[in-house]
């Protein structure tokens, strides 16, 4: 697949960039480069490979879960939280309906 100066300033257009006629000429070239590149790896056999999310083995590092025992951040202060509230509805902060 190739590019040609009408395809970069429609792709400009929708991007909502402004290019000149100069740059226009320039990204030419590039897209179409990074087109070509794109083709390469779809070339690739990737048949038997896992799909990954990273590079690298990545594992979470988790605290333990355990209940605090200090009351001051333990939970269960709800009404107490609430007292801060402009509007507590249902035991929930009240919010003001948003329609667009």
């Amino acid at each position: 697949m190739s590019v040609d100066k009408h395809t970069v300033a429609k792709i400009a257009g929708l991007a909502r960039i402004e290019m000149g006629d100069e740059e226009l000429e320039r990204m030419v070239p590039e897209l179409n480069n990074i087109l070509n590149w794109v083709e390469q790896l779809g070339e690739v056999d990737v048949e038997g490979v896992e799909p990954m999310s990273a590079v690298i083995p990545n594992t979470l590092r988790l605290r333990d879960d355990e209940i605090d025992a200090d009351p001051k951040t333990a939970g269960g202060r709800r009404d107490d939280v609430l007292a801060n509230a402009p509007a507590a509805e249902y035991g929930f902060f009240g919010v003001p309906k948003v329609i667009e």
